[in-house]
């Protein structure tokens, strides 16, 4: 194993009614609060009444309508200019990951005199930052127990991955309720999102048995769950093993002392959300297995058996090589069982600005210190074969 520090202070409060903890959480934190949220489902679903009963002897100022892919502006700006203004003490994220990324982001930029972008694009660390608390809508990202978060810059067409050990949350409550009325396309999206997050960590040079095992049996875990959920959609069994998943899959306890990928999937997957603004999970599942079928040599082969066999049952055997194509194909399939488009024309894009994209993510991702490097012709490649 290699080295590793490992810490995730944030508390999971998990459950049926978890929310009744949320004044005894929110008290120690201060009075002043800005709640975050997205497009207005936590309304719908009647959430957005529960917090604000409960929060009632709380002064609570509001930044509404995050939108996926969180952009720097106008919702990290408008957050910022809110915490600064009004003296705010701590944020309560109430949605998806979107939320809770761009509310991590405007904890840290409300306690710097600068250019928030300079925190998120690591020209700056960060000093001190706001407490953040959640409330969980949507299992997909993970953000809410772990201390990062994307956000992008269109006028840029940058997508920043932004990490920093003082976004973690304070506590994050989830109750597997509130995604009940999570639909299909993002209940698919989400599971494609966190079986990347695992694959990322799976696909590497060192490992053990213990975090094969964990990313295995996560990874099973989903694909079982997700199948129920989009049928069952408030199966609440099948919501609560998802949720849990996704809290798991991207805080780095399954790849403890694994030696990193370098996250080729998500680097690439950035510049098609960045570029296009599609969802995120979508594009994940668009490019994994174009990406295995290019890093596929004689170096790579043992991750694709060893994933082909523990995930998907595939003969041991077999041939090597032949369990390995068909774990591609197995993989793809998966994807595309969920009803996830599975091509990149069939989410709006085509090939015009593909060798654009290649250079930016080129120059911009340091894929080229992956597991499986890829220089600018790997990714072209891989973004042709995705159309």
């Amino acid at each position: 194993m290699e080295n590793f520090t490992y810490c995730t202070p944030t508390k999971l409060i998990f459950g049926k009614n978890a929310i009744e903890q949320l004044p005894e959480v929110m008290r120690p934190l201060g009075r002043k609060i800005l709640l975050t949220y997205g497009g207005g489902s936590i309304k719908k679903i009647g959430l957005y009444d529960e917090v604000k009963r409960l929060l009632s002897d709380f002064e609570i100022y509001e930044l509404p309508g995050i939108e996926p892919n969180p952009k720097y502006s106008p919702s990290v700006l408008d957050g910022v200019r809110l915490c600064k203004d009004n003296g705010i003490e701590a944020v309560l994220a109430v949605g998806g990951g979107s939320v809770l990324d761009c509310s991590k982001a405007i904890c840290a930029g409300a306690l710097y005199d600068g250019e928030p972008w300079d925190l998120i694009s690591y020209q700056v660390k960060a000093q001190k930052a706001l407490p953040l608390v959640d409330i969980l809508t949507l299992a997909a990202t993970g953000s809410e127990y772990d201390c990062g978060g994307v956000i992008s810059r269109t006028e840029t067409n940058d997508k920043i991955g932004y990490m920093d050990e003082l976004l973690f949350p304070v506590a994050s409550i989830l109750d597997p309720r509130y995604t009940f009325s999570v639909s299909r396309k993002q209940t698919a999206a989400g599971t494609a999102d966190a079986i990347n997050h695992i694959m990322e960590q799976y696909f590497c040079e060192k490992h053990s048995v213990l975090t094969d095992g964990m990313c295995e049996a996560a990874i099973k875990s989903l694909i079982q769950n997700a199948r129920v959920a989009l049928e069952e959609p408030d199966n609440y069994e099948a919501r609560s093993e998802l949720m849990v998943d996704c809290s798991l899959a991207c805080n780095g306890i399954l790849s403890i002392g694994n030696s990193p990928s370098g996250w080729p999937c998500h680097g690439m997957e950035h510049a098609l959300s960045g570029y296009y603004d599609i969802t995120h999970g979508e594009g994940l599942a668009i490019l994994t297995p174009r990406w295995m079928r290019h890093i596929l040599n004689e170096k790579t082969i043992e991750r694709f058996v060893s994933f082909g066999v523990h995930i998907f049952g595939i003969d041991a055997s077999l041939p090597e090589a032949e369990i390995a194509d068909q774990t591609i194909e197995k993989t793809y399939e998966l994807f595309a069982s969920f009803g996830i488009p599975m091509h990149l024309r069939e989410v709006g894009i085509d090939d015009t600005r593909l060798s654009e994209m290649a250079h930016h993510i080129a120059v911009n991702e340091g894929l080229e210190h992956a597991w499986a490097p890829l220089q600018e012709q790997d990714i072209l490649e891989i973004l042709q074969a995705s159309l």
